[in-house]
């Protein structure tokens, strides 16, 4: 740091001593004032060596140099009044001296202002120069700058290399967006159809289900310039810039065209207008109104195509999405099991892969995981690889690269008590045997008591198949699932912990969803919950309860009544498998992690034949 802060300091050093020299240079040496007896002296003994003298009306300018006693050079000056007497006797006494250069000019024939330019013009350089130098490194300098405040901030990216290959799990987007790819390779096709091609695709999905990535796509593939750019680069503090710089994009993209425009987060500048408490946001609602009139300024079949990506689409202006802007709406969901391989097998390329890997089981484990989580994994895998310095990515890896993205790395050195590993044990236990009796709960994939994150054991359960929607039952399966734990350490230990405090909050959630806003109770069909709230402080932040009193203490006893349910549903399915929990827990307390497989082997009655590596640093504490 204190070597890059020196060497920014160079520019400033040169331009200084450049300056220097050249005031240096231009410092006239200490002259002496003659008299007139003196310099005919000093002409008498031959010592002056050059004069030059400026005849005027009035005077008679001499300067030079002579020689004094140690024959070193001095610079002299001498005036004089402009008399036929003395004028001539000087002028002849020069002109006789053998050693004396001389110049005789008649000041009325010279040219002041060319010596004032001789004078001046080197210090304009110099100062251009040092002007030159310190704008380039200050990034354009403040005049630049401040020209440069209502320019675009868009990104030009030319010769994309993103494919619709490299853009897995998106299978239906992508017939979507390819009509925009035959649009801005062959624009006449269409209008020869009489087809106007959508103004603005708005693309909208979970966060990392990979809309960036099919917008990259989209140009590489019809080979166009791709402007980037976020929604925050529009919004500045003064009022009036981010339109200026929306209409200096339209024109730039106007001049490349046919290319795309991608606005990243467009809810940052196109969020509903008049919501604001006490007011609105000036800066953003101007730049919105100018974005709205520019997409209305691009001409049918332009070339111009806008693509924008958003996590929320019900804050947008109702104007932004209307048709003539945002014509088409595409949904990126996260990928299905079909997807979420495809995606697996992309950004596993560039990976050294095991024999044993499968990638279809992964993705069978993996469901709710976007394309960023996957990709995650497979990279949290290759770092677990080079750590245990192997040459290929295994299984294990890819499993402890599961848990890390879901949980966190393993917390080694937290210890137990053992009393606390055996209540840990039981209660993933109990989560595990619901999954395994219960005909509607999901599937158990692996139960470990080693700590991630805040907790101290987690179970991996997957849906038996994955669905578009869910029914009551499966709703109830689940807050069942959840409440294992809880129902074991009460039948096991005749006590309770906090550690089913989670497990509590999500099954109370569920039940109280299915009450207020799908209608699965004794209550009936009726919503009476509206997440609406106001969008300057987010959807999600308030709720609107459109009911009295008397129903409140209704919908309490709803969703008292299903978690009671759920309780002794899960009370009775681990009482009558009291025994096969117990064997789960002694196997998961010796060796601390147990698969899908090792589970199915102990139901099964038979000896557990893989034994996982057991992490060190998780000896239980005598008390």
């Amino acid at each position: 740091m204190r070597n890059n802060r020196i060497i920014s300091l160079i520019p400033y050093l040169i331009v200084t001593l450049a300056i220097f020299s050249l005031l240096t240079m231009n410092m006239s040496p200490t002259v002496e004032k003659l008299t007139y007896s003196n310099y005919l002296d000093l002409l008498a003994k031959n010592k002056v060596t050059d004069a030059k003298v400026v005849v005027s009306d009035v005077v008679v300018n001499i300067t030079g140099s002579y020689l004094d006693s140690k024959g070193n050079a001095v610079g002299y000056t001498l005036t004089i009044p402009n008399t036929e007497a003395q004028t001539d006797g000087l002028i002849n006494a020069i002109y006789n001296s053998t050693s004396i250069e001389y110049r005789i000019i008649d000041a009325n024939a010279a040219n002041p202002l060319m010596d004032l330019l001789i004078q001046v013009v080197p210090f304009l350089l110099f100062g251009a120069f040092a002007f030159f130098l310190l704008t380039r490194m200050n990034g354009g300098g403040g005049q630049n700058k401040a020209f440069e405040f209502g320019k675009s901030k868009a990104r030009l990216e030319g010769n994309i290399k993103v494919r619709f290959e490299d853009v897995a799990g998106c299978d239906e987007e992508k017939e979507e967006m390819k009509e925009l790819i035959e649009y801005l390779k062959n624009p006449k096709k269409f209008a020869r159809m009489g087809a106007r091609i959508p103004k603005g695709v708005l693309m909208v999905g979970a966060p990392g289900t990979g809309k960036t990535l099919l917008a990259k796509a989209v140009a590489g593939e019809a080979d166009v310039p791709f402007y980037s750019i976020s929604g925050s680069d529009f919004v500045e503090m003064f009022v009036g810039v981010g339109a200026s710089r929306v209409r200096d994009m339209f024109k730039k993209a106007q001049q490349t065209a046919p290319c795309i425009i991608f606005i990243d987060e467009i809810d940052a500048v196109g969020r509903q207008r008049g919501t604001g408490v006490g007011g609105g946001h000036d800066e953003r609602e101007q730049t919105l109104n100018q974005l709205l009139v520019e997409m209305d300024g691009i001409t049918d079949n332009a070339g111009i195509v806008i693509v924008a990506a958003t996590n929320r689409p019900d804050v947008l202006d109702p104007a932004l999405l209307r048709p003539g802007r945002f014509d088409r709406q595409i949904t990126v969901s996260l990928p299905d099991r079909k997807g979420r391989r495809a995606i697996l097998g992309v950004h596993a390329r560039n990976k050294k892969l095991g024999p044993d890997l499968d990638l279809e089981a992964l993705a069978k484990r993996t469901p709710g995981f976007s394309g960023a989580d996957l990709e995650n994994v497979l990279n949290e895998a290759a770092i677990l690889a080079v750590r245990d310095e192997s040459e290929i990515i295994t299984m294990a890896h890819l499993d402890e690269a599961i848990d890390r993205v879901i949980m966190g790395p393993a917390k080694k050195s937290r210890t137990y008590s053992e009393r606390e590993k055996k209540l840990v044990a039981y209660h993933e236990t109990g989560h595990t045997i619901i999954g395994l009796k219960c005909e509607d709960s999901d599937m158990v994939q692996k139960v470990t008591i080693i700590p991630r994150g805040l907790a101290g054991g987690y179970n991996l359960m997957t849906p038996r198949e994955e669905k578009f929607m869910h029914t009551k039952k499966d709703l109830m399966a689940q807050i069942t699932g959840l409440l294992g734990g809880r129902v074991a350490e009460s039948i096991v230990f005749d006590e309770i912990s906090t550690g089913a405090s989670n497990d509590i909050e999500r099954a109370t959630q569920i039940a109280r969803d299915m009450v207020m806003q799908y209608g699965m109770s004794e209550l009936g069909p009726i919503q009476y919950e509206h997440r609406g709230g106001n969008v300057f402080l987010g959807r999600d932040y308030a709720t609107q309860a459109n009911y009295s009193g008397q129903v409140a203490f209704e919908i309490d006893q709803e969703v008292r009544r299903i978690i009671d349910n759920c309780y002794d549903s899960a009370h009775k399915i681990i009482s009558e498998n009291r025994e096969l929990m117990d064997k789960i827990a002694s196997a998961l307390l010796e060796f601390e992690t147990l698969t899908s497989e090792q589970i199915l082997e102990i139901v099964e009655g038979r000896p557990i034949t893989q034994t996982p590596v057991k992490p060190t640093g998780l000896e239980p504490i005598q008390v």
